[in-house]
């Protein structure tokens, strides 16, 4: 796996004084000290699938970026659901307690990307190119592109009270996020690494998850500033019901392989309560997945 190209490369001033930059040198990831950093996130990734670099945003900018989504949480949509692991439908082909036909609650709120301004720390360091070098190396590809979508590239999600968010896959192989704000209990982050893969579903692992069996399930003590890259197509997860009066916070940074990336109309409404233009002209269109899983 190699490095991506052009690591040398100057970085904006966007993440100065907000990333830990004498302890993750994103800025620098052809320097020996940044290829030190993607090796040791690969690493973790190739064991766990999933890397957490603690306190990736500096001490003085953690108040900040607390207020910040403090101060974005109430554009949140709240969208409560029945859903299975693979977002679907129920199949009524299969027995009763298979993973497609076994629902728990979905209770999440999202602020969309263009509820975001261009001055926040968070929309800073989505946007940087340093830190989108660092991710495409980190995960082992060439570049990686900002969505086109402008409601679901950059996400906080809002967990009050009673919300969770049960066992499920991501529709992105990859997903990058930063703790912002813990709630006062519960909320914890627990995943099943690589338990399924591009060959296969592995149904009856899962369904061992979903009977409580947690052999195989890792759980994160996420802080606010810690920053998470997680292969979230493969791996099971679920964040467990949030308790107390203040909320949990955390920013989603979602990125594609191939630039404009929109997400699904259906998704945009279901998530986000509204679609913009652009999931409107897509509702004439056939999106299609280029991979065989069942979500």
């Amino acid at each position: 796996m190699r490095l991506q190209k052009d690591l040398h490369q100057p970085h904006s001033a966007g993440i100065d004084g907000l990333v830990n930059l004498s302890e993750y040198p994103v800025h620098d990831l052809g320097g020996v000290r940044g290829q030190a950093l993607i090796q040791a996130c690969r690493e973790q990734l190739e064991e766990n699938g999933c890397v957490v670099l603690k306190r990736f945003v500096l001490e003085d900018a953690l108040d900040r970026l607390e207020r910040e989504t403090e101060r974005l949480s109430p554009e949140a949509h709240y969208n409560q659901t029945e859903t299975n692991p693979y977002n679907s439908d129920a199949d009524p082909s299969l027995p009763a307690n298979h993973p497609k036909n076994r629902f728990d609650d979905r209770t999440n709120g999202f602020v969309a990307g263009d509820r975001i301004g261009a001055g926040t720390i968070i929309r800073q360091v989505y946007e940087d190119p340093s830190f989108q070098r660092f991710v495409a190396a980190v995960v082992g590809i060439d570049d990686i592109f900002e969505y086109a979508d402008p409601l679901a590239g950059l996400v906080v999600n809002v967990l009050r009270e009673g919300c969770q968010h049960p066992w499920h896959y991501d529709t992105n192989e990859f997903i990058v996020t930063m703790m912002t704000r813990q709630s006062d209990q519960s909320g914890e982050f627990q995943y099943a690494p690589g338990i399924r893969s591009p060959n296969g579903e592995n149904f009856d692992a899962v369904e061992n998850v979903l009977d409580g069996d947690l052999s195989q399930v890792k759980s994160l003590a996420l802080e606010p500033g810690d920053l998470q890259v997680f292969f979230g197509r493969y791996s099971l997860h679920r964040v467990t019901p949030v308790a107390g009066n203040r909320e949990r916070h955390t920013v989603i940074f979602a990125y594609a392989k191939e630039p404009g990336f929109i997400g699904r109309p259906e998704r945009a409404l279901r998530i986000f309560g509204r679609m913009a233009p652009i999931h409107e002209q897509l509702l004439k269109q056939d999106m299609k997945r280029t991979d065989n899983l069942a979500d």
